[in-house]
């Protein structure tokens, strides 16, 4: 692309929608964001010929939108740059002055911004946006969400385990962005990317968001109880889990994973993991190791991941709903970031004596370095003008 390129809508990114008068909901569903996870694609048109063939009483609207359109063609992850590594504001602001133009992903962007804008605009809330992914690694479903209240509060409705913070490891995902604004975001994973399972938990996934979100009566959807135990068929059933370790690859790093890795499955202190330019890699500490990397392309190694108990859950519950967060900014070390009201600015030495776990209990997590202070963002939003 060049700079004299302008932000275009794309009609033809939208796999195919329905809408109707006076919609209970509307949403956006995502599939491809990665090019070479192409059974949300695949389930999303199953679902539209259903929809059409059985004429099911619809009463909300929705939204399939096409995301690495190039990179699907390819059945690559990425021509460029990792399309759901790139959503922020500054970048979104460059694509809008047509600064950022430059690559592949950007066009992609651009379009998916333009989309996501334009169905804003012109569609009735609630909003529940929805991304479906699948992974290198063999797995049971599964879905991550930006810990907030109102993420939690949906995703809790499937009957698949649940990872809570992912965006502290993770700079620029659609979801995290889209959360900025208030709304619901879940990412669901589906299988492994060549497993013809993975397009049968994407399309349940589906059919249950539809039957959550008061789209379908239950009572029209057959297969219901049956879309619901395709999804319950994970041995760490319905838990919340929670991203503590994170292996980063660098550049030009030769880095391998041992074979055999489950997604979610338990592993050992020192336990053997992986290779790194000949070296042996151990795990760190134990729980559960979380989307091993079995591809050639992106640098995340692989997480380490362990159950969050019931009682914090509940407790970090209680704690928002009583606000008590503003207990935060009191204690010294620890500022409101002038420009961001979500934002508290955290010196480095407080965040040594006052756990990261603190800060996750009242709904913030820690997003970026800036200037030598830890900035934690909170995850809990009124609902605010998308732009």
């Amino acid at each position: 692309m060049n700079n004299n390129s302008t932000l275009k809508y794309d009609v033809k990114r939208i796999i195919g929608k329905v809408i109707c008068d006076n919609p209970v909901a509307t949403i956006v569903v995502f599939a491809g964001i990665h090019g070479n996870e192409n059974a949300g694609v695949i389930a999303a048109k199953y679902i539209l010929e259903k929809l059409k063939k059985e004429k099911i009483t619809f009463k909300g609207n929705i939204f399939f939108i096409y995301g690495n359109i190039n990179a699907l063609k390819k059945g690559v992850r990425f021509e460029d740059i990792d399309l759901n590594r790139i959503w922020d504001k500054e970048r979104i602001s460059k694509l809008k002055t047509r600064t950022n133009n430059h690559i592949a992903e950007d066009f992609e962007q651009a379009s998916i911004y333009l989309q996501i804008k334009n169905i804003i605009e012109n569609n009735n809330a609630p909003f529940y946006f929805l991304d479906l992914h699948t992974t290198s690694s063999h797995t049971m479903p599964f879905i991550t969400i930006s810990d907030s209240l109102n993420n939690r509060n949906y995703s809790s409705k499937f009957p698949v385990p649940i990872v809570l913070g992912i965006e502290e490891y993770l700079h620029g995902p659609l979801l995290t962005y889209m959360n900025e604004f208030g709304h619901i975001a879940l990412g669901f994973e589906g299988g492994q990317h060549e497993d013809k399972r993975s397009i049968k938990n994407c399309e349940a996934f589906i059919w249950l968001s539809l039957v959550y979100t008061k789209c379908i009566d239950k009572k029209q959807l057959t297969d219901f109880f049956k879309h619901k135990q395709t999804l319950k068929r994970c041995k760490c059933g319905h838990s919340f889990f929670e991203i503590n370790y994170q292996y980063t690859i660098e550049d030009n790093e030769v880095f391998k994973m041992n074979l055999g890795f489950d997604n979610l499955e338990k592993i050992k202190k020192y336990q053997k993991l992986a290779i790194s330019n000949g070296l042996i890699i151990k795990a760190p500490k134990g729980g559960r190791i979380f989307m091993p990397l079995y591809q050639n392309l992106g640098n995340d190694g692989f997480f380490i991941v362990n159950k969050i108990s019931l009682f914090w859950i509940k407790a970090s519950l209680l704690a928002r709903k009583l606000k008590t967060h503003h207990l935060l900014r009191v204690l010294p070390g620890i500022q409101s970031d002038i420009n961001n009201n979500y934002t508290l600015i955290v010196d480095p030495k407080t965040a040594k004596y006052l756990a990261k776990e603190i800060f996750h209990l009242f709904g913030y997590r820690q997003q970026i370095l800036k200037d030598d202070k830890l900035h934690f963002i909170k995850r809990d939003r009124r609902i605010t003008k998308f732009e």
